[in-house]
C-alpha cells in the first residue's frame, strides 16, 4: 500500500513540475527570401516550423514573411526549384524580434520520364492500331509513280512534242482520205448531241445557282 502511494505521489510531482516548466519566450520572426545567385526575390516560399509541426507559413509575392515563433525553434524554407534552407531562432535575444535574409540555392530536379498516350484503355489502342494506315515506303511510292495510270496522267499534263504533232497530222490525213467520198455528218442534226448540250447547260445553271424557271 505504501509502495502504491509512493508511485502516485511521484507521478503527481512530475506532472506538477512539468506544468511549472517556463515556456520559451516568443519572438517576432521576419525576413525576405532571395535567390543566392542574384538579388531576385523568391515569392510564395513555404516556411515550416520543425519544432512545432502544426505551424506553417507562406511568404508573400514579394518574398516577405513575418510571424511569431519561440526561441530555439528550427524553421525550414522550401520552394520548388530550390534547395531547402534551415534557420534556427537564437535564444536570449535582447529584442523580441529577429530579422533575417534567407537565400535559397537553385536546384535542378530530374523527374522520371512520363509517356502520355491518347488511349484510355488497351482495347482502344488495339482498335486504332489495326485501323492505322501505314505510310508507303520508297519502293511502294516508286511502284505507284510508274503505274500505267500515273504515266497516262503525266502524259496528259505534258505539252505535245514533234512526234505527237506528226501522229495527229497522220490521223487527220487518214480520216480525210476515208471520208472524202462520203457525206460528213452534221452534229446539229444529231438529237443525242442536242440532248447532251441541254444537260450540260442545265448542269452549269445548277452549279451557278440559276433557276431554270
Amino acid at each position: 500500500m505504501k509502495r502504491l502511494f509512493f508511485i502516485l505521489f511521484s507521478l503527481v510531482a512530475v506532472s506538477a513540475f512539468a506544468q511549472q516548466k517556463p515556456e520559451r519566450p516568443l519572438v517576432q520572426f521576419s525576413g525576405v527570401v532571395l535567390n543566392s545567385d542574384s538579388t531576385s526575390i523568391i515569392p510564395y516560399t513555404s516556411v515550416t516550423n520543425i519544432s512545432n509541426p502544426k505551424q506553417s507559413n507562406l511568404a508573400n509575392y514579394k518574398g516577405y514573411f513575418s510571424f511569431v515563433v519561440h526561441e530555439n525553434d528550427t524553421l525550414q524554407f522550401t520552394s520548388i526549384g530550390y534547395a531547402s534552407a534551415i534557420v534556427v531562432i537564437p535564444s536570449h535575444l535582447k529584442e523580441k524580434s529577429y530579422t533575417v535574409e534567407v537565400r535559397l540555392r537553385s536546384q535542378s530536379v530530374h523527374l522520371p520520364v512520363v509517356h502520355i498516350f491518347p488511349w484510355a484503355t488497351t482495347d482502344e489502342f488495339h482498335k486504332d492500331f489495326l485501323a492505322m494506315k501505314i505510310a508507303d515506303d520508297d519502293l511502294e511510292i516508286a511502284r505507284k509513280n510508274l503505274s500505267g495510270k500515273s504515266i497516262a496522267a503525266l502524259e496528259r499534263s505534258l505539252p505535245l512534242n514533234a512526234q505527237d504533232h506528226q501522229t495527229l497530222n497522220f490521223q487527220d490525213m487518214h480520216n480525210n482520205m476515208v471520208n472524202q467520198h462520203s457525206l460528213m455528218p452534221n452534229p446539229l442534226l444529231n438529237p443525242f448531241a442536242w440532248g447532251a448540250l441541254i444537260k450540260e447547260i442545265a448542269a452549269g445553271n445548277k452549279s451557278r445557282g440559276i433557276d431554270d424557271n
